[in-house]
């Protein structure tokens, strides 16, 4: 299909499911953040099932191609999986920076990093056994998850991002088997630090992708729009992936009005691009998301784009966020339209 949509993995919570106010007042936790949870534990896995078929609903409603699962049972885009590994100590967190400088409450690796268990193989299978569409599912990404822990075990940033990646690649392993069509890797400390992400974080990313067999992506963000409002013009961390074995590159291009001549640069990826600005309650015209997709068509071919939102939708109101996805749509199917007639 020319001009796929999609979004990037989150879709707001139910206001019966998660306490939003909290949630919008705070940073993303790394360590587990359960007092969040508005349902009681013996109930809380059927009320994410409940919150996850509306999030599935709502996009195919809304046409979406490629759906998630909203990351309903998810406090956080990371700490899910982050904080499921063996050799952590999440009860008694460290301090570390965060990517605005602030203080963060985050895990102590505290010897050998490796996967339990699955995390999010029953995830997937619930998504594909209720939608019939192509599936997408969301994993934090090893540089990221080294960047939101504090080492006690390893002594190098590179080598805990490694053993973070040989994580991811387990997971990710077990994520298509379960029928994921699509796996996507959030990197959003690659933008942060930059300077570390070019010494290691390719290396990790292409370690957690081995042996993968189904189209990949890594989403790259500034950060929240909730959370983040203004937003450089540019990516310090970006044509660093064209080497990488990464299939797809998701972008924010919306709020901060990106300067896509950038893209020229990576002509091996598919660019997930990003029309739908979270900064803002107001609705886009499909004109508007059209223009800002032929905004990219002089710098990349309309066969390597896939339509998204910047980043995820999660911090929005539903109703918003629903009406948003919508326009989406309608304005990619105008280009489409326009492109099939040339």
């Amino acid at each position: 299909m020319l001009l796929p949509t999609t979004i990037v993995g989150s879709y707001p919570q139910p206001d019966w499911l998660i306490d939003r106010p909290t949630l919008s007042t705070r940073p993303p936790p790394r360590v587990r953040a359960k007092e969040l949870w508005r349902v009681a534990p013996e109930f809380l896995e059927e009320a994410q099932n409940d919150a996850t078929l509306l999030a599935i609903r709502a996009q195919e409603s809304a046409g979406i191609d490629i759906v998630t699962d909203g990351e309903m049972r998810r406090e956080s885009y990371s700490n899910r999986f982050a904080t499921a590994l063996e050799g952590l100590d999440i009860g008694n967190p460290a301090v570390v920076p965060s990517r605005s400088g602030k203080p963060d409450l985050v895990p102590r690796v505290i010897g050998p990093l490796r996967r339990k268990h699955p995390v999010e193989v029953e995830d997937v299978k619930f998504l594909r056994a209720n939608t019939t569409r192509k599936i997408k599912i969301t994993v934090p990404g090893p540089f990221t998850m080294a960047m939101q822990a504090k080492d006690f075990h390893y002594g190098d940033d590179a080598k805990m991002a490694m053993a973070y990646a040989a994580c991811v690649n387990d997971e990710i392993r077990d994520l298509v088997a379960a029928g994921a069509d699509y796996v996507q890797i959030d990197e959003p400390y690659m933008q942060a630090r930059a300077d570390q992400a070019r010494a290691f974080g390719v290396a990790a990313l292409d370690r957690a992708l081995e042996g993968v067999n189904v189209p990949t992506i890594i989403h790259l963000c500034f950060g929240y729009a909730a959370l983040v409002k203004n937003k450089p013009p540019g990516y310090a961390f970006l044509t660093e992936l064209e080497p990488s074995r990464v299939q797809q590159v998701s972008i924010e291009t919306a709020q901060p009005n990106l300067d896509l001549s950038v893209l020229k640069q990576m002509p091996s990826k598919m660019i997930v691009l990003g029309v739908i600005d979270l900064g803002s309650n107001e609705i886009e015209t499909p004109g508007v998301v059209a223009a800002r997709i032929e905004r990219a068509l002089p710098h990349v071919a309309a066969e390597r784009i896939v339509v998204a939102p910047d980043c995820g939708l999660k911090y929005l109101p539903r109703d918003v966020a629903y009406r948003k996805i919508c326009a989406m749509v309608a304005g990619t199917k105008i280009v489409r339209e326009k492109l099939e007639k040339r």
